[in-house]
């Protein structure tokens, strides 16, 4: 007998050798066998399906949550800067704005610094009709040197707020969606009332709220539905005149080379600046959104995981089955000299090749699908719930590798039993197998 046979079978050192050219084309055949059963037939076909489903559903589905995040960020920056410094107090007031703006500037990784003016306000349009605003001012920015990237997302008109109107207060910006709702266009005139308190009329005894009159100079659309349904912005001069800060402001916008480097370089200028000032980034004000994203693309690519271990039962089963239907052939192998190593290769080389069709057909699959929903943005959500209008789908190299060799290692991991039962017959109770 030939040495190195006995009943344990091929072991692990003998899987781990390169297939030898004869044993890559005795499996080939074993796959393209025609006197293969069509229940064997189906069942490879199936568990080539189930990995193509798997690798596809995970390449789709971790496209989406990577589209998310990255979407919802680009669209939070749009009105939103990388850092924002602000100041501990009722006021909520930056009186020395300017030495505050030279000293942040010295900062290592900050681009650009500008100053804002935030508040709340209720709109009218003439009508009977208002609603609640956010106002932001800022100064007059053409897009060149901007701290946001707010310039980019202008359709109608420009961020200069010129007016050649006297009987207004200034040039002031809405979202498209809040423009579309209140039915007014570039040229109307709205009204704000400033959500501090009223100045006593001494006449009266009351308080008399002033009604500020603006000439809309134009439009934005940034398909974020939380600025675009509730953003107003007017030039700096005019919010500081509006909220009766006079000369100071609600906080400094910070722009750096690198957003995510906010919370480092936010600690570094609060150690700069010293008491009571303080910084406020990007991501801490959205943390629990991209928290939940980062969950939930965990959840669902171990959720979706589980078809990739379904397929690979499937490959054990499809296996075993073809063992069974190749006994006596492993029986005239083994007896012509066939090594029991070289046996378990056979069937390892084809399980793996099941598995490398399943990888790839899911691949390419995959791929389509993601890139084709991302441009035709087929499928559109509920932008008053997901802050969006529709499913963005990227798809990170990085998670294509891994969803590619983890599941062919998984689909090879399958292989090992079969082949190495197959590894195991005799070559005369092979032979004489019915």
């Amino acid at each position: 007998m030939a040495a190195g046979r006995g009943t344990a079978g091929a072991g692990f050192r003998d899987l781990l050798r390169w297939p030898s050219r004869l044993e890559r084309d005795i499996a080939m055949r074993y796959l393209k066998s025609r006197r293969a059963s069509g229940r064997v037939s189906l069942i490879t076909a199936i568990s080539t399906g189930g990995v193509a489903v798997g690798v596809c559903a995970l390449i789709v589905v971790l496209g989406v949550m990577n589209g998310l995040r990255n979407d919802l960020r680009e669209r939070i920056l749009v009105a939103n800067p990388h850092l924002r410094i602000l100041t501990y107090g009722n006021g909520l007031r930056l009186d020395n704005w300017r030495d505050l703006m030279a000293e942040v500037r010295k900062e290592p990784g900050v681009v650009t610094v500008a100053p804002e003016v935030l508040s709340q306000s209720v709109l009218s349009a003439g009508a009977d009709y208002a609603e609640g605003v956010m106002v932001l001012g800022f100064d007059p920015d053409t897009g060149t040197a901007s701290v946001t990237t707010l310039p980019q997302s202008i359709t109608r008109g420009d961020l200069r707020f010129q007016t050649d109107r006297d009987d207004v207060d200034g040039g002031i910006i809405l979202g498209s969606r809040l423009a579309e709702r209140m039915t007014v266009y570039p040229g109307d005139v709205v009204t704000l009332v400033p959500a501090k308190p009223p100045e006593i009329n001494r006449a009266l005894g009351v308080g008399v709220p002033r009604y500020w009159r603006f000439e809309v100079t134009g439009l934005f659309t940034t398909g974020m539905f939380l600025y675009d349904n509730q953003f107003v912005v007017i030039s700096r001069e005019a919010a500081q005149r509006f909220t009766g800060l006079g000369d100071a402001v609600s906080g400094l916008e910070v722009r750096l080379a690198d957003p995510w480097q906010a919370p480092a370089i936010g600690k570094r200028i609060e150690e700069r600046l010293g008491y009571p000032y303080r910084s406020l980034d990007w991501q801490t004000q959205n943390s629990t959104l991209f928290s939940a994203l980062e969950l939930e693309k965990l959840a669902m690519g171990l959720i979706i995981f589980f078809i990739m271990i379904v397929a690979a039962f499937n490959i054990v089963g499809t296996l075993t089955m073809v063992v069974a239907e190749k006994t006596r052939e492993i029986g005239i192998l083994q007896a012509m000299g066939l090594a029991r190593g070289a046996i378990a290769r056979i069937f390892l080389v084809q399980g793996a090749v099941i598995g490398s069709v399943g990888v790839g057909i899911g691949l390419v699959v995959g791929l389509a699908i993601a890139i084709s929903v991302d441009r035709g943005q087929w499928i559109r959500i509920n932008p008053s719930v997901y802050f969006i209008d529709h499913l963005p789908l990227r798809v990170e190299a990085l998670d294509v590798m891994i969803v590619v060799l983890v599941s062919l290692l998984l689909t090879v991991a399958a292989t090992i039993h079969p082949s190495r039962a197959a590894s195991r017959f005799e070559p005369v109770d092979a032979i004489r197998h019915e």
